[in-house]
């Protein structure tokens, strides 16, 4: 793609990134066969071929975001399915990043828009603040007709019905602390403890640091540990995606300057794609960039270190079918497709892969709260699909996928984690 930015222009880091990022698309439309918005609305400024359009055309002209590129960036997913499907290498996640903050920055939302997003962003990224938001969400649920009528109280609407019936109580393992592995200790990782995961199901941490701990791994959750920012990422508030990006990065090189780490282990795929961006995120900062390079190099999906591992015989084969969703963050933004099903397969679980499994189930983040319309239909698409398998249980491995399925799926769904530990020696996951 031809580009006309100025020397001037070029010389801001930001605009250069993406002036070439633009420059490698070559408008072939390959992204828009796989995208979820294009599919579902069949709008071509829905899809990223059009969403690349307005901003090259936003960037160059130097002008502030407008109504109508705040909506179709705002119908983005950042699922990345365009990103496996270019030909060319068009790094689309970092180009959307840039256009995202570009908005925050130059257009004034209405109003609803952002209390609403004041509110995701006060709340999500702090697990004691979101405990006591879905305790007051019981209150509120039975104005949810109401919120659904209004149409700029909708997003209200979409986070009441997502709010569980019941709150797990807190877990022992999203305090900081070391968790010795059962006899020699061979190797030695920091796991993320995460904000709405370890309030949604701390289960899943659980599960994960029982089966390391059984293989001789020490898990240690930091001193200092806090939300990855990927949810403030995505909104555009880069300041303080890059202020949780560098407290994270310091509790982690503080466990490696002290007594080292082979890993850090991510349970939550969303909140792995971005640690594993840390590096790009603060490579303009002179004090974290080295840093935040090396914290991106140890970042390990929690399947992706289990395969490196040397596992014994499953104590037990569990033998039931499992439909394996593949969260878009993991397959996508990680590239990691092969390891959470050959796992699962040793582990004694029969497989099988659901149709359109590339497509996002409309999780996405806050997406099933901002764009609760688009998001029902990609889940039910997800679900219909899914179900057709025939399969005994659903795995996935992020705990946004988890929450979203489970509102519509009729089976039960569980992170592959917890099969896995099942199948090692650890407890039944609770529902199956």
């Amino acid at each position: 793609m031809q580009t006309s930015f100025t020397l001037a222009q070029l010389a801001d880091p930001h605009v250069a990134e993406s002036e070439k990022i633009l420059r490698k698309c070559v408008h072939c439309g390959f992204c828009t066969a796989t995208c979820p918005t294009y599919v579902t609305l069949g709008n071509e400024l829905d899809s990223p071929r059009g969403r690349i359009y307005l901003i090259k055309d936003m960037l160059e002209n130097g002008r502030p975001a407008d109504e109508q590129i705040v909506t179709h960036i705002d119908r983005c997913l950042s699922c990345l399915a365009c990103m496996t499907t270019c030909p060319s290498g068009v790094n689309y996640m970092h180009l959307v990043d840039h256009a995202r903050a570009h908005i925050e920055n130059t257009y004034k939302r209405p109003l609803p828009d952002r209390f609403i997003r004041a509110v995701l962003a006060f709340v999500l990224s702090h697990p004691a603040r979101f405990r006591a938001a879905l305790k007051l969400a019981r209150l509120g649920r039975p104005f949810a007709r109401l919120f659904e009528a209004i149409g700029p109280l909708r997003p209200l609407a979409a986070m009441l019905r997502l709010a569980p019936a019941s709150i797990p109580a807190r877990s022992a393992t999203a305090s900081p602390g070391v968790h010795r592995p059962a006899g020699t200790r061979e190797k030695r990782v920091a796991i993320l403890t995460g904000c709405a995961q370890p309030v949604l199901d701390p289960g899943i941490n659980e599960a994960a640091i029982r089966l390391l701990t059984r293989l001789g791994v020490e898990v240690v959750v930091p001193q200092g540990e806090g939300c990855c920012g990927a949810l403030v990422h995505h909104m555009g508030r880069e300041e303080q995606a890059l202020a949780s990006a560098r407290q994270n990065v310091d509790a982690w090189m503080r466990e490696i300057e002290s007594d080292g780490l082979d890993a850090i282990i991510i349970t939550a795929s969303g909140c792995g794609t971005t640690i594993k961006d840390y590096g790009f995120m603060l490579r303009l900062d002179p004090a974290y960039a080295a840093k935040a390079a090396k914290i991106s190099a140890l970042a390990k999906d929690i399947t992706e270190y289990l395969a490196t591992l040397d596992l014994p015989e499953p104590t037990q084969k569990p033998g039931l079918t499992v439909a394996y969703h593949s969260a878009c963050s993991m397959q996508h933004g990680q590239k990691i497709t092969r390891q959470p099903k050959e796992l699962l397969a040793r582990a004694g679980f029969i497989v099988k892969e659901p149709r359109e499994g590339h497509l996002c189930c409309g999780s996405a983040g806050t997406y099933n709260i901002t764009q609760p319309e688009i998001s029902a239909q990609l889940r039910d698409r997800k679900v219909k699909n899914i179900e057709a398998t025939g399969a005994d249980m659903i795995a996935t491995g992020n705990i946004g996928c988890i929450t979203q399925i489970a509102s519509a799926a009729k089976m039960p769904i569980v992170h592959t984690v917890e099969l896995l530990d099942w199948a090692y020696g650890g407890k039944r996951p609770a529902g199956i």
